[in-house]
């Protein structure tokens, strides 16, 4: 029975990866605004853009483990501009999704450890840290680095919200909002862009499938995929 169990977790892979890579700004910084400015009452926006978005993203597992090659060999076949197209629009959101993740992690981090406040210092720390990882132990480090931090977050998530639910007096009103005015209605268009990620995250997802494929000491086909997958996306609604 352990053995099993411990097979199931092995298995699992990408699906909390997409996990990590979707908890950042949209989670701790969107979501908190969110409920800062509406309470629960954009819960509606949140159900839907994750029923809107889900076959896009499930789409990268699939594709990956079905053909044995990455979105981005199945956008070569579409034809170079499509794959040029990409290119363009990655290159102009990089820089500036990698910025926001990172001085948000930065801002964490001087909380956490408050050894300095500098964000700039922060955030080169930050980098270089991911970049030492990802060259050294590559997908398999990163794979099992992701487990421990997602079950991490996991628990610490949950444990703020029982102590916040006991010690709080608020009335909870469930009532749903639809925003009005410009500033109300430009926040829930950048909170439905980054619920749960970006769509580019499929690509990712689709290289790291493959990467898991790798992995000869456990299976992991399409049907598995999608069941990673599911288990990392649902874990990023709730």
């Amino acid at each position: 029975m352990n053995s099993k169990k411990s097979n199931w977790f092995k298995k699992l892979g990408p699906g909390l990866l997409f996990a990590g890579a979707a908890i950042g700004v949209s989670h701790l910084v969107q979501s908190t605004r969110a409920g800062a400015d509406f309470g629960f009452g954009l819960i509606w926006a949140l159900v839907i853009i994750h029923i809107v978005k889900y076959p896009f993203f499930q789409f990268g597992p699939r594709y990956a483990t079905a053909t044995g090659e990455s979105l981005l060999d199945g956008y070569k076949r579409l034809g170079k501009p499509v794959l040029i197209a990409y290119f363009i629009l990655n290159l102009a959101t990089m820089f500036t999704i990698q910025a926001a993740v990172t001085i948000v992690t930065a801002g964490l981090a001087a909380n956490l450890f408050g050894i300095t406040t500098n964000p700039v210092i922060w955030s080169i720390v930050i980098t270089l840290f991911c970049l030492v990882l990802l060259v050294i132990g590559r997908y398999k480090l990163l794979d099992q680095f992701m487990k421990l931090i997602v079950i991490t977050l996991t628990l610490s998530t949950l444990i703020a919200l029982i102590l916040a639910a006991i010690n709080t007096e608020t009335s909870y009103n469930f009532t749903q909002i639809l925003p009005k005015g410009s500033i109300e209605v430009g926040f829930l268009i950048a909170f439905l862009g980054w619920m749960p990620a970006p769509l580019d995250i499929s690509i990712w997802q689709s290289l790291w499938a493959l990467e898991k494929q790798k992995d000869k000491t456990n299976e992991y086909n399409t049907k598995q995929a999608i069941f990673d997958f599911n288990i990392g996306f649902i874990g990023t609604l709730f």
